[in-house]
Order: C-alpha cells, then sequence, then structure tokens
C-alpha cells in the first residue's frame, strides 16, 4: 500500500457518516472523481445519504471489476472498509491499469440501511431480493408462509411456545429447510424479514443507473459484492453470484480457485435465493461476459444473526419502544454484522485484497 503502513482497522468505521467521509478521502487521495446519487431520506444523525461511485481507469476499459458494499445496509461496515483498503493500494490499481481493467467502487448500495443499522432499505426491502419483474407473477415462499408469525411475534422476546413452533418447523423440515424459508425471500410480508417489496426500490432503480453509465462498454465484466453474516467468524465464503451454467461457474474457480461455492449445489452456507442483485449484470450489461462471487463474511452463529433480524424487525414494527431497549437491539444487530476487533479486520483486507486481484488476473485474460 502506498505511503506509511497502516493498521487494517483504519480502513473502518464506526458509523455511515464516518465510513463515507473515509471513503470520499480514500477516493480523493487515489485522484479519482465520485459522483455521489443521493438518498431522498437523511440518515440517524440527520446526515445525507448516498450512493457514492467511484472509478479507477477509462470508461472504455475491456475489462471492468465491480467492487460494491452495504447492498444489506449494516454489512457496509465490513465491505467500506475494503473498499477503502482497495483505494489505498497503489500497486492494485497499477495492476489493474497494466491489465486493461477498470474498477468501479461503488460505496452503500443501501446507504439508509448502513445509516439506521438495518439489512433494508427504507421501504423495508431485502436489496438483493428486489431484482425481479414486477409486471409477473413474483415467486411464493410456502414455507416463509408457515413460520411468519413465529418469525416475527406481536411480542418480544418470543414466548416459549413461538420458538418451539420455529423448533417443530426445522425438526419436521431440518434446518436448511428453516433457513431456506426464512431467507430465500418472500413477498407477501411487508413487516416481515427478506420482504422483496412488490415495486423497485430506491437502491434498485438507482444501481441501474450507475450500470447503465459504466457497464455498457466492458466486454468482460467481474463483481465482488461485499457481505456479512454467514459461516465461521472472519472467513469470507465466495459465493457463486451468476446464472446457474457450467462455464460461468468453471470461470469463477478459475478465478477464485476451486472453494468457490455455489447455491445451486448445496455447497454454500447461503441457501437458494430468489430476486438477486447480480441479474442485473445481466439486464444492464449485456454485451459483457460476466463472472460474479459474494464475498460473505462470518461473524456470529446463524442463529444468533437470525435472532437479532427478528428483534430488528419487531422493533421497526413497534416504533413506540423506549429508547434503552432500542439501543440494545440496534447494538445486537451492528454485532451479528460486524465484528469490531483489530483482528477480524486484519482478515477481512486480507481476503477481501486477495480476490480483488484473482479478478483481476480473471479479467485480464483473453
Amino acid at each position: 500500500m502506498a505511503g506509511r503502513s497502516l493498521n487494517p482497522s483504519e480502513f473502518f468505521a464506526q458509523s455511515y457518516a464516518e465510513a463515507r467521509l473515509k471513503f470520499l478521502a480514500a477516493a480523493d487521495a487515489a485522484g479519482l472523481v465520485v459522483q455521489s446519487h443521493r438518498h431522498p431520506l437523511l440518515g440517524r444523525d440527520g446526515e445525507a445519504l448516498a450512493m457514492d461511485v467511484a472509478r479507477h481507469g477509462a470508461i472504455d476499459a475491456p475489462g471492468l471489476l465491480i467492487v460494491s458494499s452495504a447492498c444489506h445496509g449494516v454489512e457496509g461496515f465490513c465491505g467500506s472498509g475494503v473498499q477503502n483498503a482497495l483505494l489505498a493500494d497503489t500497486g492494485f490499481h497499477a495492476a489493474a491499469a497494466q491489465a486493461g481493467v477498470s474498477v468501479l467502487y461503488l460505496h452503500a448500495l443501501n446507504p439508509w440501511g448502513f445509516s439506521w443499522l438495518r439489512r433494508t432499505t427504507h421501504e423495508n426491502v431485502d436489496l438483493n431480493r428486489n431484482w425481479h419483474d414486477f409486471n409477473r407473477p413474483l415467486p411464493r415462499n410456502a414455507g416463509y408462509d408457515e413460520i411468519a408469525h413465529w418469525l416475527v411475534p406481536a411480542t418480544w422476546p418470543p414466548a416459549p411456545e413461538v420458538e418451539a413452533g420455529l423448533a417443530a418447523y426445522a425438526e419436521r423440515h431440518g434446518e436448511r429447510g428453516l433457513q431456506t424459508a426464512i431467507s430465500a425471500g418472500q413477498h407477501e410480508y411487508p413487516e416481515g424479514l427478506f420482504y422483496g417489496g412488490r415495486n423497485p426500490t430506491w437502491s434498485q432503480q438507482t444501481l441501474r443507473h450507475v450500470l447503465q453509465e459504466h457497464a455498457t462498454r466492458c466486454t468482460r465484466l467481474g463483481w465482488i459484492d461485499l457481505h456479512t453474516g454467514l459461516g465461521p467468524s472472519g472467513h469470507g465464503e465466495r459465493i457463486f453470484a451468476c446464472r446457474d451454467e457450467a462455464a460461468a461457474l468453471q470461470r469463477a474457480r478459475a478465478w477464485w480457485g476451486p472453494q468457490v461455492t455455489s447455491i445451486y449445489d448445496g455447497t454454500s452456507a447461503s441457501a437458494l435465493l430468489t430476486g438477486l442483485m447480480w441479474t442485473a449484470a445481466y439486464e444492464e450489461a449485456p454485451q459483457a461476459e460476466y463472472t460474479g462471487i459474494a464475498l460473505e463474511y462470518g461473524t456470529v452463529p446463524l442463529n444468533e444473526v437470525v435472532h437479532a433480524l427478528r428483534a430488528d424487525q419487531w422493533l421497526e414494527n413497534h416504533p413506540e419502544t423506549a429508547a434503552e431497549r432500542r439501543d440494545a437491539i440496534k447494538r445486537q444487530v451492528r454485532n451479528a454484522f460486524y465484528t469490531d476487533t483489530d483482528a477480524w479486520k486484519q482478515r477481512i483486507v486480507e481476503q477481501g485484497l486477495e480476490a480483488a486481484r484473482q479478478a483481476l488476473a480473471g479479467l485480464a485474460r483473453t
């Protein structure tokens, strides 16, 4: 990295506002111009919100690598840190220029969720379940129908019979079946979890405009979307993020290694999902050969992550909740998606830089 040796923790922040300032400063130090797409609402501390876009390299470069953060708002603490580390790495940018690859940094795809410590957008939509043709029938999640009233009950903490209902579902369908029912995506419960919406969100529409501007001239497109909340603490699972096509999976494993997992064959810690964001690569950049992964970093055990999400959705549904209880739930949510230790951040940066350099090598190949 350029200049003095930095502690990886210096790339991370304690709030969205601080993360945005660090990103803007890092982009400026790298000589990049930032396009800021303002969000219509304000942040938790009254700050302006934006999806910030910075590009290193020519607009017509044959290869384009997208590195994006905060698809799931509160997960942006991690993704922003990785982006700032990349921006500070002059060797990475030199390698990109030599490979004929431009790098597009998309900071805070969901800035509202990042600021307000929510995984969802301000519409209470999971952005990574929101990519559908809303003029056609939406997928139905029968499993979620069965457990919706238990997942986000009327009172919190949940009564014993509520937890017993979820446990019984897991006994009938297995833990993986319960995970799929919860997280696959649903469109019937706007005050529930993993809601995919019934219309495109602000973030979806804004990201489409960004891709239309920046991703329509490349012939090869790579995408690393940064996430947290699944898997062992500090481990970055590389989850295949393309259509279920053998050639694309082979290409992803050639770039990022045979450890690339897939939601299609059950090798990923993630369930099979619907309405995924990376489908925009095919829709907005059809001229390009697309290869992408979600880099999913582990934090705490999955049951703790789900419990935090359930509490947060209950809180969203009960705005009258006292401040002390609200703050406790918000701390629980942040801790579920951001491990605020030097050791964790070191591992996150190391794996993020490695994945980005591997993507450069893959995009450079003809």
